[in-house]
């Protein structure tokens, strides 16, 4: 099976290697140069001749991911999406392509998390997610680094939250509803932001995900001057600094709560978030060399069979991530 990767940052360029490791003949494409073990083709992946291809994996930054995904779907490919960007993949005109799209951590293994659970409960009546990547200490500058491409943290900062309250969707300002968690054992703190995407359609009364941050990043932010071109300076991710991803996914329905934790803390060079990322979207790019998942339309992670969702969690386990599930049951009183 012939794959093309297109985008080889931190994320990119580990979800080709493990591809290639697969055994794929996986073909990367970027416009700047990058070191790989697959097949390198410097030049604009929109621009570049695809039809040998048997799936494409787009993970350019999400700036431009859109228009890029919108150029392939018209040309009929079968792409797995990766580029998060701010115009959802469903908003794309008809076309004879066939998408997988938001398979990362969050969005991606978040909304299968919550969709086992709403094939098990049915109506959720609180969602809460919470995520983030983050040094392993804080410091006296950002506590933070950037993991993935800046300027999409950047956006992530500033693009309104939708969330769910009431049963309704709603929107609220990014950085809404800072509060401090326990993020297994850490005190941080985590705020709205807009990664509910299409978790927006499954029933429920509450629902929110929310980015996990040191104490104090997200105030230096709201009151700093610096641009985004300093910003992205200042967060430059040190590949040598310890660092982690860590996510909690709590479901409740009815007497019923579900609590998935997630933690990496990287390995063999690979950044925590380019692993729990990318070994999602490596583990989804399999489940489909393997089965026709989709032979049509435009499809967010949740609508993945249940079969395919265990296997994901499987593939993480299996490279060391840590994904732990609780379960309680709230007995009425009397």
């Amino acid at each position: 099976m012939r794959i093309h990767c297109l985008g080889g940052g931190l994320v990119g360029s580990f979800v080709t290697r493990k591809l290639h490791e697969a055994g794929f003949e996986v073909h990367l494409y970027d416009v700047v140069e990058r070191t790989t073990p697959a097949y390198f083709h410097l030049e604009d992946a929109t621009k570049a001749d695809h039809s040998l291809a048997d799936l494409l994996v787009n993970m350019v930054p999400g700036s431009i991911g859109h228009d890029v995904l919108k150029t392939l779907h018209q040309k009929g490919h079968r792409i797995v999406d990766l580029s998060f960007s701010e115009t959802t993949p469903d908003q794309l005109p008809d076309g004879p392509g066939v998408v997988l799209w938001d398979v990362g951590i969050a969005p991606g293994l978040s909304n299968m998390l919550v969709a086992l659970a709403h094939r098990e409960f049915g109506h959720l009546d609180k969602v809460s997610i919470k995520v983030g990547g983050n040094p392993a200490k804080p410091d006296e500058e950002w506590s933070y680094m950037a993991p993935f491409s800046p300027h999409d943290v950047i956006a992530e900062y500033t693009r309104p939250a939708r969330v769910v309250r009431e049963g309704n969707m709603t929107v609220v300002p990014a950085m809404d509803d800072l509060h401090t968690i326990d993020a297994s054992g850490r005190t941080m703190e985590a705020f709205l932001t807009d990664g509910l995407r299409s978790l927006i359609d499954i029933p429920a009364t509450s629902m929110g995900e929310y980015t996990v941050r040191w104490p104090g990043h997200i105030q230096r932010y709201q009151t700093s001057e610096l641009n985004p071109d300093e910003l992205v300076d200042a967060w430059r991710f040190d590949p040598e600094r310890p660092e982690f991803t860590w996510m909690e996914v709590r479901v409740e329905a009815g007497t019923e709560t579900r609590v998935w934790t997630v933690e990496d803390k990287g390995g063999d060079g690979d950044s925590s978030m380019a692993r729990t990322t990318g070994l999602v979207t490596v583990a989804c790019v399999m489940a489909w060399s393997q089965n026709d998942l989709f032979t049509t339309g435009i499809h967010p992670p949740e609508e993945l069979p249940s079969e395919v969702i265990h296997g994901v969690i499987r593939t993480l386990k299996n490279e060391d991530v840590r994904i732990e599930m609780n379960s309680e049951n709230i007995r009425p009183q009397g």
